[in-house]
């Protein structure tokens, strides 16, 4: 099935984008074709029509994520429509009639230049005629958002990150959905031909509520102590905000109490529940390259010397962290982004690797993907 992202490079393409490569890549590890051909347009190559027209062709669906929501209100009132109608006319110029999946905004229904304009636009790709899919959707926060542009969950967590503490409404609330969330729908929509108006369900919580919240995360992980995980939203909370930490924030050295007896050092705390397992890795020898859309994991080498790699999915840019058995310093894997370890000593490398939740062999939210593409 081919299906072209819009706005490809925004929180929602992106995260619809690492899902659709996620299905590939568990499909290829077990010898199976790829079942998607996507196609990721960014803003330059839905401004190209031959580029444009060479992805919409024989594609299945298009997942509408591009969009104008910064700019004047002239230009955003007139914004989303011409990109939606640049859309339409290179589908009727090539006679097709993808399953369009629309991300809407619950702003569409008020009388604003950016409401008139989210309106406007979906009745120019409703106009196409086929399948179309109304995705109404609030807030949007996830790993990787851009803080200070239109997301208070990114910029409240680069404050705090910061040390800051930034000055709210004591009155405010915020619907909130996880990208994932959101573009999991939309992907659902396709695969089950779904269509007409889709509103998931947001997580209502109070602004003061929700900087409390990720203050706390962070009082708490400084303090090497994890939340507890086990509410959904919570989980997508936390693993937004230690994605805001890479690269610089890792390895983070524990505190080494040592005297006549020896050494000992607290390697995971809270979290509420979880799981711990050791390997030996013999020299030369690479584990992990995968990736995961939930489970936190922290990998912390007890002895010997490692190498670890991390890659934002999707992504070209490799984070290498150097860590030893001696000085143990935790590094902890950001969800969507494929990561691995190699021993790069003399002697086997041990190793405590730690997750939040039980591994399930039906559902393991495992994804092998090397980091350095070939």
């Amino acid at each position: 099935m081919k299906i072209v992202i819009t706005g490809a490079g925004g929180l929602i393409g992106w995260h619809a984008a690492a899902r659709l490569h996620a299905v590939n890549c568990a499909a290829r590890f077990k010898g199976a074709e790829a079942p998607f051909d996507v196609v990721a347009l960014d803003h330059a190559s839905m401004d190209d029509p031959i580029c444009l027209r060479a992805a919409l062709q024989d594609a299945n669906a298009v997942l509408h994520f591009a969009g104008v929501n910064r700019a004047s209100d002239a230009d955003v009132e007139s914004g989303n429509p011409a990109i939606a109608e640049t859309l339409v006319q290179a589908c009727r110029d090539l006679g097709v009639k993808p399953h369009i999946v629309y991300a809407n905004s619950t702003h569409a229904a008020s009388d604003t230049p950016y409401g008139r304009s989210k309106r406007r636009a979906g009745e120019v790709l409703a106009g196409l005629g086929g399948r179309y899919t109304n995705l109404i959707l609030p807030h949007i926060f996830g790993e990787c958002a851009r803080p200070r542009y239109n997301n208070v969950t990114a910029t409240f967590i680069e404050a705090i990150i910061a040390g800051q503490r930034p000055q709210v409404n004591p009155d405010g609330r915020v619907a909130l959905l996880h990208a994932g969330e959101a573009a999991q729908v939309a992907i659902d929509a396709v695969l089950n031909a779904v269509m007409g108006d889709l509103a998931p369900a947001p997580r209502p919580i109070a602004v003061p509520e929700l900087l409390d919240k990720i203050a706390g995360f962070h009082d708490d992980y400084l303090n090497n102590i994890f939340p507890d995980l086990r509410d959904a939203f919570d989980l997508q909370v936390f693993n937004s905000y230690r994605a805001a930490l890479y690269p610089a924030g890792f390895p983070r050295p524990l505190k080494l109490n040592t005297d006549p007896r020896g050494s000992l050092f607290e390697a995971v705390k809270g979290g509420g529940g979880g799981q711990t397992f050791l390997s030996w890795t013999a020299p030369g020898v690479t584990r992990g390259e995968h990736f995961h859309l939930h489970k936190v994991e922290r990998f912390l080498v007890l002895q010997g010397e490692a190498r670890i790699q991390i890659r934002r999915v999707l992504g070209d840019q490799v984070w290498e962290y150097h860590v030893k058995g001696d000085a143990p310093a935790p590094v902890d894997m950001p969800t969507l982004h494929t990561h691995n370890i190699t021993n790069t000593g003399h002697t086997p490398l041990l190793t405590l690797f730690w997750t939040h939740d039980l591994f399930d062999p039906a559902a393991p939210d495992t994804y092998a993907d090397p980091v350095v593409k070939a």
